[in-house]
């Protein structure tokens, strides 16, 4: 694992956030820290409201050369210009989203602690495949992703991994061999600043 490149951060949007707000507490983020990707998850099931804050923030991202996928709403993907979806019900349906949204689009699937659902999706034809949580976390059913499923995933599967949920500086320091991508969220987010806190996970890697 010595000539393993370090894991890149893919930022996850808060479930409910005020648009102008957040909009510029995004961009410092992004202007100070490198972001492979982001991640718009709202709890919303508006989806005007979603559609007006995927547009808002594809700018964002966009003008930073970062893709943007959405959590769900893959309606959304072709009418709004996003980069692709993250399926949050494992291989469940990647195969039919990947018929839909053609060979380009980014489709990633939240597999849980489930090697098995994370090698169905891959199967499938996702892009990656996210576990978690990695620590005490609503996300998903709770169930920990354990150091070990990484480990095994990073050594045997060439599909890129994620790890997300509850990541603090020592779930960080310990996955980092293991993961190709750290999903931060709520754990900068609830923060004041944002910035720093960001910061300080990445020293972490």
């Amino acid at each position: 694992m010595a000539d393993r490149e370090l894991p890149q951060i893919y930022l996850v949007t808060p479930p409910a956030f005020a648009l102008a707000p957040f909009s510029e507490r995004l961009a410092a983020v992004l202007d100070a820290h490198p972001i492979a990707c982001m991640r718009l998850s709202m709890a919303s099931a508006d989806e005007d409201a979603v559609a007006r804050a995927a547009d808002t923030l594809r700018e964002i991202v966009h003008a930073r050369d970062i893709p943007l996928v959405i959590d769900s709403h893959i309606a959304l993907v072709e009418r709004l210009g996003l980069d692709g979806v993250h399926l949050p019900d494992g291989a469940r349906r990647v195969r039919k989203t990947r018929e839909a949204l053609g060979s380009d689009a980014i489709i990633g699937a939240f597999c849980g602690a489930s090697r098995h659902d994370g090698l169905n999706a891959g199967e499938a034809g996702a892009d990656y495949v996210s576990f978690g949580p990695v620590g005490q976390s609503g996300l998903g059913d709770g169930t920990l992703a354990p150091q070990e499923l990484f480990a095994w995933w990073s050594e045997v599967i060439e599909l890129p991994v994620v790890a997300e949920g509850a990541l603090d500086e020592d779930c960080v320091a310990r996955l980092a061999p293991v993961t190709d991508f750290f999903a931060f969220g709520e754990e900068i987010w609830r923060q004041e600043d944002a910035v720093a806190a960001l910061g300080r996970l990445i020293a972490a890697v």
